[in-house]
């Protein structure tokens, strides 16, 4: 699972990339990333606003090219302590690997419901590769959508990662 920025308004992205699964926003605040999210099709692109929105593009790029590279940015700090005790887990699912919500939930001592609302609520999707958690049976939810173009970003970040 992961944010979608279905009600947000482009012009509060500091960019918009055009992504292979579909458009991306870049949101900043304070000089740190607000929040990286899923934006439905025809979402008009921008280009980078500032160095910060352009360092972040770069890395994410370079997570497209390759899935385990990850860069070091400024994120606001987001969630409740559950919330980014799930994120943390999260980032600790190598690239090309899934684990399910009951697995994740197992791990964490909590139940796999609240896990897939952590994930729903995870504010840096693909860099907290949130896609890698899956339902017992398919692929579950993304972003808190159960079908659309949501759930087709998640099987290409899926299979993408898979061809690595």
């Amino acid at each position: 699972m992961a944010r979608s920025a279905s009600k947000r308004v482009t012009r509060e992205c500091d960019a918009v990339l055009a992504l292979p699964f579909g458009p991306f926003g870049i949101c900043l605040a304070d000089e740190r990333i607000e929040e990286l999210c899923f934006l439905p099709p025809g979402t008009s692109l921008r280009p980078p606003r500032s160095e910060l929105a352009h360092r972040t593009a770069a890395a994410i790029q370079a997570w497209l090219e390759d899935p385990a590279s990850v860069e070091e940015l400024p994120f606001s700090r987001r969630g409740t302590p559950f919330q980014q005790r799930v994120w943390h887990a999260i980032c600790s699912i190598p690239a090309g690997e899934t684990r399910t919500y009951g697995a994740l939930a197992q791990e964490l001592g909590s139940a796999a419901r609240a896990v897939g609302q952590a994930c729903g609520a995870n504010p840096f999707p693909l860099l907290v590769p949130c896609h890698r958690v899956t339902a017992a049976a398919g692929i579950g939810g993304f972003a808190n959508a159960r079908g659309g173009w949501l759930i087709e970003a998640k099987r290409w970040l899926l299979a993408h990662e898979g061809r690595r």
